[in-house]
């Protein structure tokens, strides 16, 4: 185990080397930064390494640094039948950390004297750093207020509820499964919440067989078991819907002012708190929108907008409306804010405007597998430009 851990902490010493050399190939930028997202303590040792004077520092300590005089003062530390046991072990500790702080040192000259004026570098490392996509994410709270992390539990029954068996069926999709036995009061009063992060995406089958996708910083709330007149779920955020037919059972989504109601259809509703409108995307079947005491119907291909509690109805773009569940970023002209509100949800950041950003549109598609900096790099061509400071993406004209 001991081992384990040291290969680690030497792969990750040489990775965070190469990358103060900007010598760091997309694999292991992405296997740096999945490590830098694993603790708070490693994305803090890193925003420390972008730091310029911290880096001064370490480098004056590297300096100073006696591994022989570290391994002396270890040994009288422990008694001597700690000595004969452990030695091994201890020795390799400390071999290993005397290489980290190698492997730094190797990076830390070369970036402290890069051949341009020190005031440039961290914008320089920062303007490059790799900034990865998001992923199968998500937390399931019970009725009981458990939570359970998904991307962190085995496949098979992670649950139980009501007679419903609570399944993983593989990365990124929860199933619901039940008998028939299952009562009304139970199925009235159980409900679960699944609850997507910023940074990711979740799959889920209700017990209908109605299959939900939530896109980023998104949650569905839903009984365990529709065993009443009517299926009734709650959303925030975004979610694409597959609702398995049944009309003595209306489908019914209560999302941000309004509730849209079908009975066996394929629809996508934005909801989030921080767009201006929520946009309901009907691609088959039929769906009544309902705002207050009015009703719309839509038709397939149609899409209903509501802002300031008026709805619109237009046609509406299918293929941007789902794109986010095909793993793609659809663009058509899009304000930067829009564009970078959806980069801040699936890259987990924050997003900063610096100075006055004058008015672009984007068109296009991208896939959401890419580092963000790639996207900002093919904004830059219209005259956008941006840093990376951390966990933060500062816009500037």
């Amino acid at each position: 185990m001991e081992n384990s851990k040291i290969d680690t902490l030497l792969k990750i010493s040489d990775l965070i080397s190469s990358y103060l050399k900007g010598n760091l190939s997309e694999a292991d930028y992405a296997e740096l930064f999945s490590w830098v997202e694993t603790s708070e303590a490693n994305s803090a040792l890193f925003n420390k390494l972008l730091n310029e004077n911290e880096l001064e520092n370490l480098h004056t300590e590297y300096k100073s640094f006696d591994a022989e005089t570290a391994l002396t003062n270890v040994k009288a530390r422990l008694q001597p039948t700690e000595v004969k046991v452990r030695k091994l072990n201890r020795t390799w500790l400390l071999t290993a950390a005397a290489s980290v702080i190698l492997c730094l040192a190797i990076g830390i000259p070369a970036y402290l004297h890069y051949g341009y004026p020190k005031q440039q570098q961290v914008a320089a490392v920062q303007k490059n750093m790799q900034i990865i996509p998001g992923g199968n994410k998500a937390i399931l709270t019970l009725a009981n207020g458990k939570q359970v992390v998904l991307n962190g539990a085995a496949n098979g029954n992670i649950a139980r509820q009501a007679n419903i068996a609570v399944k993983k069926l593989a990365d990124g999709l929860v199933a619901y499964n039940g008998g028939a036995n299952t009562s009304t009061q139970a199925a009235v009063t159980t409900y679960n919440t699944m609850t997507t992060p910023r940074g990711g995406q979740y799959h889920l089958i209700l017990a209908d067989g109605t299959n939900v996708w939530l896109n980023a910083a998104s949650s569905i709330k839903f009984p365990v078991l529709f065993n009443g007149s009517e299926r009734r779920v709650q959303v925030t955020g975004e979610a694409y819907f597959e609702v398995t037919h049944d009309k003595t059972k209306p489908f019914r989504v209560e999302s941000n002012g309004q509730i849209i109601e079908v009975v066996g259809t394929h629809f996508n509703v934005n909801a989030y708190a921080d767009e201006n409108e929520v946009k309901t995307t009907l691609l088959e079947g039929s769906v009544k929108v309902k705002v207050g005491d009015k009703n719309y119907l839509l038709k397939p291909g149609e899409q209903s907008q509501l802002k300031n509690g008026v709805v619109n109805v237009t046609d509406g773009d299918t293929e941007e409306a789902i794109a986010w569940k095909n793993g793609i970023f659809h663009f058509n002209d899009a304000s930067i804010e829009s564009v970078m509100r959806q980069l801040s949800r699936w890259y987990n950041v924050d997003v900063k405007y610096e100075g006055k950003i004058q008015e672009r549109t984007f068109s296009g598609e991208i896939s959401m597998n890419v580092n963000a900096s790639q996207i900002l790099d093919a904004m830059s061509f219209k005259k956008i430009h941006y840093t990376i400071e951390g966990k933060t993406i500062i816009v500037r004209p």
